[in-house]
Parts: structure tokens; C-alpha cells; sequence
């Protein structure tokens, strides 16, 4: 059943391949949703905006009312105490979590925090999905981190998923729109 299911899936995804040409599909596998958003808040918070786009597609796959068990909200899937955070420097007032641009500027503000403590794109990714602490930490132990500057072995393997997943995304979307 399982086999036949999956046999199905592939047919149709090589049919659209084929109706739709392979571009163009591959644009409907990754899209670019919110780009305006996005592209306005990359830019002023000087992050790649693929980057955000995988990010996005890997927390909420671009659903506006996205909400995790752990109650992180919206397309970019902000924690409570991050939403607090960005709200009180940003200086934002009351808002709307799931408000398009506010949640990706919310990101992207986010994004551009975790590169300014880590400045590397996994430690980035790492420490969006597992927290900036966790990965603080994992960095001075010798099982994670045989240098203190990268990362080996991430312990959690929702991170180290993710991790993976993101890294997918974000070549996917270079190769696909930077040609």
C-alpha cells in the first residue's frame, strides 16, 4: 500500500515536471512567498534573503497561521520570549504575531542576531531551531566541537535535522532562481 502511494506521488510529480516544465515546477516546489517581505527586511538586516525563504519553507511551509506545540507562531515560527524581545528593541508596540511582515521582520531581525553572536550560517540554523544557549554550549564541549568555532555533532537531532533540511532549502533556492 505504502509502495503504491508513493508510486503515485512520483507520477504526478514527474507529470507536472513534464506539463509545466522543470523551471516551473521547481519554482512551485520553492516558492517565494511574502518576497516583497522578505526582501525588504534581508536587506535591511543584511542577511541572504534564501536564507529566509528556507527557513520559512522548513518552519510553517509558508502558512501564515502556523503554530508549533512549543507555541512558536506564524511563518517564521517566533518563540514568546523572541517575540518579546524583538518587540521591546524594535520598539514595535502591540502587534499581530501573525501578520506576514511583522513575523518576517521579526525573523529576519532574529536571523540577523544569531549571525552577529555566531557568524557562521549552521551555527545560524542550529541555534534558530535548538536556541543560541544550546549551541553556546555545544561549542565548548570536545564531543560537539573540537575547536570551539564549528560544530561536529549536534546532540539534538531535531537540530541536526533541521540543520540538514535548511542547508537543502537554502542550495535548492540558489540553484533554482540564481541563474
Amino acid at each position: 500500500m505504502i509502495k503504491k502511494k508513493y508510486f503515485i506521488i512520483c507520477a504526478i510529480i514527474l507529470i507536472a515536471g513534464l506539463i509545466f516544465g522543470v523551471d516551473k515546477y521547481l519554482k512551485i516546489v520553492y516558492p517565494k512567498h511574502y518576497e516583497e517581505y522578505v526582501m525588504k527586511y534581508s536587506k535591511e538586516y543584511d542577511i541572504d534573503p534564501y536564507l529566509v525563504f528556507s527557513i520559512m519553507k522548513a518552519e510553517s511551509k509558508f502558512f501564515p497561521y502556523a503554530e508549533s506545540n512549543r507555541e512558536a507562531k506564524g511563518l517564521m515560527q517566533i518563540s514568546n520570549i523572541t517575540q518579546q524581545w524583538a518587540q521591546d528593541e524594535l520598539q514595535m508596540g502591540d502587534i499581530n504575531i501573525f501578520n506576514p511582515e511583522t513575523n518576517i521582520q521579526m525573523g529576519c531581525w532574529y536571523i540577523s542576531k544569531l549571525f552577529n553572536q555566531f557568524d557562521d550560517k549552521d551555527l545560524v540554523i542550529a541555534a534558530y531551531n535548538g536556541g543560541s544557549g544550546n549551541v553556546e554550549k555545544w561549542l565548548k564541549d570536545q564531543r560537539y566541537s573540537n575547536n570551539g568555532i564549528n560544530l561536529q555533532n549536534i546532540p539534538f537531532k531535531e537540530t541536526r535535522d533541521y540543520v540538514d533540511k535548511v542547508n537543502k532549502y537554502y542550495e535548492r533556492y540558489k540553484a533554482i532562481y540564481e541563474k
